[in-house]
C-alpha cells in the first residue's frame, strides 16, 4: 500500500521508495502530469497555485500523487516536508514537525500553540523552494481534539495553523502546499470529525485550488499498468474483436452502446471486461471500508493469480473464484461474515445449488460451469454502499457467458438457479443475493413440514370439489360395501388406489347380502405414475398457504405478490391435477373387470371426474341415453312371442357387461316409440295368456311383473276386428273421425259437462297397477297438478328397500315426499 511517510523515511517496497521503479509502474495520467507541472512552475517562481487540494473520483490515488511529487523534489531542487496525520502522534505539533524537517531541530516552535503566520512565513522563506505535502490531516486533527491547550485544544490550534500556513505560503513565490482530505463524509469517524472536516475545508478553501490527478476513464489503464508488466496489444485486439463480434451476434452489448464504443472501452481495460472495473469502482468502491485504488488492486491481483494456470482469453466477473478464501475474505470484510454461508450454500460448496445447475444444462456445456459463472456474476453485482443493488439479465449474460456457448444458455441457467438457490432474490427484472433466505428457501422448509395426512385430506377435498354431476351417485374412498346402495341408479366408487379384491367384494356384496344391481357400479382409481407430481403440487400449495398465514415471516411486497400469484396459479391447476391422476376406470364384465384409461385432460379444461367418466362411457357405448325400437325388437323379441318389460330393464342393471341405460326412461321411450310405430305391442301376461293392450298407439309403461312386450304378429292378430257376415267396415284414413255410437252425447253439449277438479279414491288389486297407468297418464294430460297419496297395509317392506329403492328414486326424480310408517 502506498504510504508517503514510509517513502519519506526511505522504507517500504521498492516500487514506492525507488523513484525509477515507481515512475515505471505509474501510469502518467493527464491530471497527474498537469499537477506536477503546476507544482514545478510554482517552485521555479513562475506563478502557479500556492495551495492545492487533491481529489480523486475513484477515492484513491491521492497518496500516489503525493509520492510522485516527493520523488520529483530532487529534480526540482526543493526541500520536501512530509506531514502524514496517521503517522504523527498528537505529542508532536504540525508546526514543530515543519520546523524539524526544514531546520533539523525544533527550537522556535516548541509550544502547543500555533506560532502565527509571520513566524511560519519566515521559516518557509528561509528554506524555499519548499514543497509541503500534507496527507490525512483530518486524522491528526481528530486525535488532537483530545489534547487540552489552555481553554482550547490542540485540534483548534491545528485549524488555526492550517489557516496561518496557507496564508503565509500564498505570500511566497517558491513554496507549494499540497493537501489531501477525505472524499466524502463516509470516511469520517464521528460528528466531531465531521465538524473538523468542515473547518479544514473552509480554512484551506480560502486559498486552495482543487486538482484531480485521475479521471474516471483512466482508472482501467492505471490498474492494468500496476498489475501487468506488459500487454500484447495485437493479441488483445484480436480477442477483443472476437468478443465484440460474438456480443453483437448474441445481442449482449450494453443497451445503447455501439459496438465500436464498447470495443474501445474493452481495449483500455483489457484483459478485464469493462464491467469488472465498473462494478468494483461504482458498486464496491462506494463502501466506506473499501479503499478504492488499493482495494481494487489487491482484489484483482488475487483474481489474476488464481487464473495464472488457466488459458482464459479475458477476465470477467464470472471468473472471480469465490471458493478462493483470500478473494472471498476481501469481499466479506465489506458486506459482513454472514455472507460466507450464502456463498457456500448457493455457489461454491459441492452440493451448492449452482453446482447442481452446472450438471442440468446438458453434457455439452457442463465443463463451462455456466451455473456457477451466472451465480458469481449476480453476486458481484449485488452489493453497493449506495442504493444500487442487483442487475439485469443483459448484464448477467454478458459477464457469465463465454464465446464457446450461446448466451441464451445463461437465461436457462437463471431459471434453474431461481428454483435451486436459497439466497438468490429477484425484484422486477433485477437479480441479486441477500443474506435472508428467499421465498424458495422458505417454501422448501414449509414443504418439508407438510404431513402426509395433510396431503391426503387435500386430495379428498379436491376429489369432492371435482364431483360436479348428479348423473351418478359417487362414493369417495368408501371401502365398506354396506354403505354403497344396491339400487337401479348408476354409481361411481372412487378408490384411493387400485384394489381388485376390494372391487370384487363391493361388486358382489352389500354388507352381508349379495348385491343385485351389479352392472350399475363403476370404479375409478389413480394412475400411480401421476402420484409424485400430484403430491408435489399439493405440498407446494399447502406450504404456500402456510406462508401466507404466517404473520412472523417478514415477506416484502414482491414476495407477498409472488405467493399470491403462485397460489392463484396452483388453485386453477388443482382440479386438473386431481383429474390427471384419477383416470383409471374399471367397469364390471361377465368374468371380471374391463379397464379404461381416461387419458390426460386437455390443458385448461377440467371437467368433473364423474362427468368425465360418464361421458367416456357414453361415447364407448357402455352407457346409453337412447335405445332404438328396432334394437329392442331384435335383441329381446327375436325367436320369442313376448318378454317381460321388467326383465329386459332389470337384466341390463343386474348382469355385468350388459349395456346400461342411464335410467328407466331410456327403455320407456324406446319401447313407447316401438309400440307407436307398430314394431311390437304392449300388454299383460295373465293366467298364462298373452293379452295385447297397446299397439300402434301411445302407451305408458309401468315395468310391472305382468307387463310384457309382445311381438308384432300377435298384436296384429288380437287387434284385428271381428265382422258379421256381409258387414263392411272401411279402413279409417289418417285423421278420420272415429264412429260414435248413437246416443253418446244425447242430452249434452258438444264437449259435455266440464269438471274443474276431481278426487279419486280406490283400492288397487295386486297385479293391477299397470292397468290404471293409462288413466293416470290421461289425467296428468288434463290437469296441471296431480297429487298422489298412497296407503299400504297388510304386508311389510325392509328399511333397506325403502332407502335404496324408494327414497333413492324420489331423489333422482327431484320429487319432494313425506313418509310415515310403523
Amino acid at each position: 500500500a502506498a504510504d508517503l511517510w514510509e517513502v519519506s523515511r526511505r522504507r517500504g517496497a521498492d516500487e514506492y521508495k525507488d523513484a525509477e521503479i515507481f515512475f515505471k509502474k505509474t501510469f502518467m495520467t493527464h491530471g497527474l502530469h498537469n499537477l506536477l507541472d503546476v507544482v514545478q512552475k510554482r517552485l521555479s517562481g513562475k506563478g502557479g497555485d500556492p495551495v492545492l487540494q487533491i481529489q480523486t473520483p475513484f477515492g484513491g490515488g491521492k497518496t500516489h500523487a503525493l509520492i510522485a511529487m516527493y520523488h520529483r523534489t530532487a529534480e526540482w531542487k526543493a526541500s520536501p516536508v512530509v506531514i502524514v496525520g496517521t503517522s504523527l502522534s498528537p505529542d508532536t505539533t504540525l508546526w514543530g514537525e515543519l520546523e524539524r524537517q526544514l531546520s533539523g531541530k525544533i527550537e522556535k516552535f516548541k509550544e502547543k500553540v500555533s506560532p502565527g503566520k509571520e513566524n511560519l512565513r519566515n521559516l518557509l522563506e528561509a528554506h524555499q523552494p519548499v514543497v509541503l505535502l500534507m496527507d490525512e490531516v483530518l486524522e491528526y486533527a481528530t486525535k488532537a481534539s483530545g489534547i487540552s491547550v489552555g481553554s482550547s485544544d490542540l485540534a483548534a490550534q491545528t485549524i488555526a495553523f492550517m489557516q496561518e500556513v496557507t496564508e503565509a505560503i500564498a505570500t511566497l513565490e517558491k513554496v507549494s502546499c499540497v493537501i489531501t482530505l477525505p472524499a466524502s463524509i463516509l470516511e469520517h469517524y464521528d460528528e466531531g470529525a465531521e465538524k473538523l472536516y468542515q473547518q479544514l475545508q473552509k480554512v484551506s478553501g480560502r486559498v486552495e485550488k482543487i486538482y484531480t490527478p485521475v479521471e474516471e476513464n483512466e482508472i482501467a489503464k492505471i490498474i492494468r499498468q500496476r498489475l501487468f508488466s506488459s500487454i500484447r496489444i495485437e493479441e488483445a485486439k484480436e480477442t477483443i474483436s472476437q468478443f465484440a463480434d460474438y456480443a453483437e451476434k448474441e445481442d449482449v452489448l450494453p443497451s445503447g452502446t455501439p459496438r465500436s464504443e464498447y470495443r474501445n472501452r474493452f481495449l483500455e481495460s483489457f484483459p478485464f471486461l469493462p464491467e469488472v472495473i465498473d462494478v468494483l469502482y461504482h458498486r464496491w468502491g462506494s463502501f466506506h471500508t473499501f479503499q478504492r485504488t488499493r482495494g481494487v488492486l489487491r482484489l484483482l491481483s488475487l483474481v489474476v493469480h488464481s487464473l495464472k494456470d488457466k488459458n482464459n482469453p479475458y477476465i470477467s466477473l464470472a471468473d472471480f473464484d469465490l471458493g478462493n478464501q483470500e478473494i472471498r475474505q476481501e469481499l466479506l470484510k465489506h458486506i459482513g461474515p454472514e455472507f460466507n454461508s450464502v456463498i457456500g450454500a448457493d455457489i461454491t460448496d459441492v452440493e451448492a445449488g449452482s453446482t447442481k445447475v452446472n450438471k442440468l444444462l446438458g453434457k455439452a456445456y457442463q465443463g463451462l460451469n455456466i451455473g456457477t459463472r451466472t451465480a458469481t456474476s449476480i453476486f458481484l453485482y449485488s452489493f453497493s454502499g449506495g442504493q444500487e443493488h442487483g442487475t439485469s439479465l443483459l448484464d448477467i449474460k454478458r459477464s457469465a457467458t463465454t464465446m464457446d456457448n450461446p448466451s441464451p444458455l445463461v437465461v436457462e441457467a437463471i431459471e434453474q438457479l431461481k428454483s435451486k438457490l436459497f439466497y438468490l432474490q429477484s425484484r422486477g427484472d433485477r437479480y441479486f443475493f441477500s443474506n435472508q433466505a428467499n421465498l424458495n428457501r422458505i417454501l422448501l422448509n414449509n414443504i418439508e413440514n407438510v404431513k402426509d395426512e395433510d396431503v391426503k385430506a387435500m386430495e379428498n377435498e379436491l376429489i369432492r370439489q371435482s364431483i360436479k354431476s348428479q348423473r351418478m351417485r359417487t362414493y369417495i374412498w368408501e371401502e365398506k360395501s354396506e354403505n354403497i346402495v344396491d339400487s337401479e341408479n348408476l354409481k361411481l366408487v372412487v378408490l384411493q388406489k387400485e384394489n381388485k379384491p376390494l372391487m370384487n367384494h363391493i361388486l358382489k356384496n352389500k354388507g352381508q347380502t349379495p348385491r343385485v344391481y351389479r352392472n350399475t357400479l363403476f370404479f375409478i382409481y389413480p394412475s400411480e405414475s401421476e402420484r409424485s407430481g400430484f403430491s408435489t403440487a399439493v405440498k407446494r400449495k399447502l406450504a404456500l398457504e402456510n406462508i401466507q398465514k404466517d404473520k412472523h415471516l417478514s415477506l416484502n411486497e414482491d414476495q407477498q405478490k409472488e405467493v399470491k400469484g403462485e397460489l392463484k396459479k396452483l388453485d386453477s391447476l388443482m382440479t386438473e391435477s386431481v383429474r390427471r391422476m384419477y383416470r383409471m376406470v374399471a367397469l364390471p364384465e361377465k368374468d371380471g373387470f374391463k379397464e379404461k384409461d381416461l387419458g390426460i385432460p386437455t390443458y385448461g379444461i377440467a371437467p368433473g371426474i364423474d362427468e368425465d367418466v360418464y361421458e367416456q362411457l357414453r361415447m364407448d357405448g357402455e352407457i346409453i341415453e337412447k335405445i332404438a325400437p328396432l334394437v329392442i325388437k331384435e335383441k329381446y323379441l327375436t325367436g320369442k312371442d313376448y318378454v317381460h318389460t321388467s326383465q329386459l330393464y332389470q337384466s341390463s342393471l343386474k348382469t355385468p357387461g350388459e349395456t346400461r341405460p342411464y335410467n328407466e326412461t331410456v327403455f320407456e321411450k324406446g319401447i313407447a316409440e316401438g309400440i307407436l310405430n307398430g314394431l311390437f305391442g304392449l300388454g299383460e301376461y295373465v293366467e298364462d295368456e298373452v293379452k295385447c293392450i297397446y299397439f300402434k298407439e301411445s302407451a305408458t309403461l309401468s315395468f310391472s311383473e305382468k307387463e310384457i312386450l309382445i311381438k308384432k304378429e300377435i298384436c296384429e292378430e288380437q287387434k284385428r276386428p271381428s265382422k258379421s257376415p256381409g258387414e263392411y267396415e272401411p279402413h279409417p284414413e289418417k285423421g278420420a273421425e272415429p264412429v260414435k255410437d248413437k246416443g253418446d252425447d244425447e242430452g249434452k253439449g258438444v264437449d259435455g259437462e266440464k269438471i274443474r277438479q276431481m278426487c279419486l279414491k280406490f283400492n288397487v288389486p295386486r297385479g293391477q297397477v299397470s292397468g290404471i297407468m293409462g288413466i293416470m297418464n290421461l289425467l296428468q294430460s288434463k290437469f296441471n297438478l296431480m297429487e298422489i297419496e298412497l296407503r299400504m297395509r297388510d304386508g311389510e317392506i325392509s328399511k333397506q328397500d325403502i332407502e335404496d329403492k324408494i327414497e333413492e328414486t324420489f331423489r333422482q326424480l327431484g320429487l319432494d315426499f313425506r313418509m310415515n310408517g310403523d
